[in-house]
């Protein structure tokens, strides 16, 4: 494993692969909920959904992490979703239910303290995604977090890359890039999969995050990486670079940094 520094004093960990760059994404987490507990009695992370999930739930929920994270501290958020049921395949929800909150893996999250978008409520009531982002910036805007020019703090925010510079469910020439709504509905993308509608934070929260992970790996994201970190800034075009700041610490296995040279 291989760590150093990139543009805007981001932290960079290179691993072998992508199961090492998931164990390395379950540490620096761990380390973050712990901090947060101990410097002010609860811990707020947003995590996230797509591939790079799963695996860092299941480094999680093995010893020693699993017996060191304070976990009756922490409260979950999820930065996007899918707007489908929560027990769907698509669902971003799904895969900590069945990974993170499994009864025989003892991780004890009060369910009061998860937070996620409302979709299954949404879609029987007939309520459609700006509903349901609306609601989740309800209970943002009530959990007592402070704020910092407007937007909450969050203690620790997780996203993965999408192959076209995508970060939550904003993608390129979003309007969510000029919104100042908490969280939105965001049509269905065409340009890429799955074509369903999502909902998603604002990414300006990561500009107040007390600290973001992103993770990725595969060489399928090695050409929106070497753009990313490239020397021409244009969030609307690679939403990515909103996450390329000093707050920010980068997990990449060799394939996906194959192309940002040394």
């Amino acid at each position: 494993m291989q760590r150093g520094r990139l543009a805007d004093n981001v932290d960079l960990i290179v691993t072998p692969d992508a199961a090492t760059a998931a164990r390395a994404a379950a540490g620096r987490i761990a380390h973050a909920l712990a901090d947060a507990v101990r410097m002010r009695g609860r811990a707020d992370w947003a995590t996230t959904g797509g591939s790079a999930a799963p695996e860092i739930y299941r480094r999680l929920v093995e010893p020693p992490l699993r017996d060191t994270t304070p976990w009756s501290h922490v409260h979950v958020w999820w930065g996007d979703d899918r707007f489908v049921p929560r027990d769907h395949v698509l669902s971003n929800i799904k895969p900590l239910d069945d990974i993170l909150l499994d009864p025989e893996r003892t991780v004890a999250i009060p369910i009061s303290q998860l937070h996620p978008f409302r979709t299954s409520e949404s879609i029987a009531a007939g309520w459609g995604a700006a509903r349901t982002a609306e609601l989740l910036a309800d209970e943002l805007a009530t959990a007592g977090l402070p704020t910092k020019d407007g937007w909450p703090v969050l203690d620790l925010v997780l996203i993965g890359i999408g192959t076209d510079g995508h970060l939550l469910s904003v993608f390129p020439g979003s309007p969510a890039l000029e919104s100042d709504a908490w969280a939105l509905a965001v049509p269905a993308p065409t340009h890429i999969e799955p074509h369903v509608e999502r909902v998603t934070l604002n990414p300006a929260i990561l500009g107040t995050a007390r600290e973001i992970v992103a993770v990725a790996s595969g060489a399928g994201k090695a050409g929106i990486l070497e753009s990313v970190f490239g020397p021409e800034r244009d969030p609307g075009r690679w939403p990515a670079q909103l996450a390329v700041r000093p707050n920010a610490t980068w997990i990449l296995d060799e394939a996906a940094a194959a192309r940002l040279g040394r």
